[in-house]
């Protein structure tokens, strides 16, 4: 296959992705294929060629979501700085890739949701908890950061791993309230990000965060 092919079908299955994405944030896990590929304007059959099933759909729409979120949260965990500024730097991205990438969060708590359904196969689940030890994973960064905190005296001295579940839970209930606006610049992003984490973060710091 010639390197253009190859380009043409990662761009496909990209457009696929996307689309299954916002599907799903609209209508839940119960979206119809017929639904995906309409808003993709292709047929059934493309979506096939890339997919075996709509679930696996889902699940190629969950882990671009994981990856592409930890991909620019995790170098700042790994910088240098103060558990501080680390952690104040990592819940603004987090915020920031929440909002310009709404409908892939929204897939990932729909896959947190539907671990423990009834519905799902054997081999559907397995997947799934695969994925979500990569969230685990991602988690585990902001407890890292947080006992680094504790440990240099910018964090207050809490149990680490809930203050780092309770302050991802906060993060991510944006996505209950955030709308795209038209005209919104990246600049009024990151305004609001800066604004949220304000809030959330500042209850585990001993410095303000401005």
């Amino acid at each position: 296959m010639a390197v253009a092919d190859g380009v043409e079908i990662d761009h496909a299955k990209r457009r696929i992705l996307d689309a299954a994405a916002e599907a799903f944030m609209e209508q839940g896990f119960g979206v119809a294929i017929d639904d995906i590929a309409e808003s993709v304007g292709a047929t059934k059959g493309l979506i096939y060629y890339h997919f075996r099933s709509k679930f696996d759909i889902f699940l190629a729409a969950y882990e671009h979501g994981m990856r592409t979120v930890r991909e620019q949260v995790e170098p700042l965990a790994r910088a240098t700085g103060s558990g501080r500024e680390r952690l104040i730097a990592m819940s603004t991205q987090h915020v920031m890739n929440l909002m310009t990438n709404l409908a892939y969060h929204h897939v990932v708590h729909l896959g947190v949701r539907e671990q423990s359904s009834t519905a799902l196969k054997p081999r559907q689940r397995k997947a799934l908890d695969t994925l979500n030890v990569l969230r685990a994973e991602y988690e585990n960064l902001f407890l890292q950061v947080v006992e680094d905190g504790i440990a240099d005296g910018t964090v207050r001295p809490v149990r680490a791993k809930l203050a780092a579940r309770t302050l991802l839970c906060s993060l991510n209930a944006v996505d209950m309230w955030f709308h795209r606006i038209e005209g919104q610049s990246p600049e009024d992003l990151r305004q609001l990000a800066d604004e949220v984490v304000d809030i959330v973060v500042g209850g585990l710091l001993l410095d303000p965060v401005r």
